[in-house]
């Protein structure tokens, strides 16, 4: 399939390695939820998701319990939700998730970042049309059904499109349906590999190897921040 899918794979796998960093960043989601909105996720839907996603990246009960009650507590830090987007090497573009309790010091980093790698960042909102904002749903297709079975099924969830690549199945569906696809999904006995909210490119571009590589070392940096939840690029 060629050298640039053969580096993206191997960048791809790079990150599962980090993958002792994602249950901080669940567990701060679930706090920063149940901050906003309360503690009981049968009354605050973003909770709810929150929980779903941990959940989905198989994220310990006791984990998720302990981090909904660092919410309630009174010494409990206040963290805020920004975005943050930019241009990288090549072009690339970059959309930034964070969860913080300094947002001075996240823009900073986040600044530090970009700039060093001879990109910047640009102003909020500027690239917010560049990707759609999905909820993911990657699955295993359940001995017996037929895909357009199955689609008949998630349809009134919000399903927009299911994929196949490489023998895995992916539903899609708006960021805001993502609480009623996971509840169809438990309904079907159908448990998710993994269950995420994501920007998509709405118009992806593709980079050679060589400019991947460069991407890819604004990314690790990038990523490997604390206050950072998300990172989307248009890598096609």
């Amino acid at each position: 399939m060629g050298r640039a899918f053969e580096y993206r794979r191997a960048a791809k796998e790079k990150r599962w390695d980090k993958m002792s960093k994602i249950f901080p960043k669940l567990a701060k989601a679930i706090t920063v939820a149940a901050k906003e909105g309360g503690t009981d996720p049968d009354m605050n839907g973003k909770l709810r998701s929150a929980i779903q996603m941990a959940k989905a990246q198989n994220m310990p009960k006791d984990n998720i319990d302990a981090a909904i009650k660092r919410a309630d507590g009174k010494d409990a830090e206040t963290f805020v939700e920004v975005n943050y987007e930019g241009k990288g090497p090549h072009g690339v573009l970059i959309f930034v998730e964070c969860a913080t309790d300094n947002t001075t010091r996240t823009v900073a980093n986040v600044k530090s970042y970009f700039n060093k790698s001879g990109g910047s960042v640009v102003p909020t909102g500027s690239l917010e049309f560049m990707f759609a904002r999905k909820a993911v749903f990657e699955f295993a297709m359940p001995d017996g059904m037929q895909r357009d079975d199955l689609e008949l099924e998630l349809i009134d969830a919000g399903l927009e499109d299911i994929q196949e690549e490489e023998g895995r199945y992916f539903a899609y569906a708006d960021y805001t349906q993502f609480g009623a696809m996971s509840q169809a999904f438990q309904r079907l006995n159908l448990e998710p590999v993994s269950a995420i909210l994501k920007r998509i490119p709405n118009s992806p571009v593709h980079f050679s190897d060589e400019q991947l590589e460069d991407i890819e070392r604004l990314l690790d940096k990038i990523e490997d921040d604390e206050d950072v939840q998300a990172v989307y690029t248009n890598i096609e």
